[in-house]
């Protein structure tokens, strides 16, 4: 009888163990308006995994894939100053949407010119 009530107990815990849905903030868009945020290229300055060179955003030090633009819209992406070799500063609205950032509006700002000393 013990085994069985032990057998019963497991398989409950079990199920109610299933998949849950997701609530909080992983279920919510966060959304920005006009927020300035780094963006370069995920795989050569943000590590972000392996593959060709896209687009992404870096927010609070976690880095996101773009959707609603390229990484060559904005220029060169392997000139002196474009994703691949440098993190640039972008004014940025849109959301992020699970793992990705989904963009409304996407303009980038002028390289800093730092003093020649």
């Amino acid at each position: 009888m013990k085994k069985l009530v032990v057998a019963v107990s497991i398989a409950l815990f079990v199920i109610g163990c299933g998949n849950q849905p997701a609530t909080g903030t992983d279920a919510e868009a966060v959304s920005f308006n006009d927020q300035v945020m780094e963006a370069s290229c995920g795989q050569c300055l943000f590590s972000m995994g392996e593959g060709g060179c896209d687009l992404a955003v870096r927010i609070d030090g976690k880095g996101y894939f773009v959707d609603g633009t390229g990484i060559d819209d904005h220029g060169d992406s392997h000139g002196k100053d474009g994703f691949c070799s440098v993190i640039r500063q972008a004014k940025i609205s849109g959301e992020i949407q699970g793992d990705r950032f989904n963009v409304t509006s996407f303009k980038l700002l002028p390289l800093e010119k730092k003093d020649s000393q």
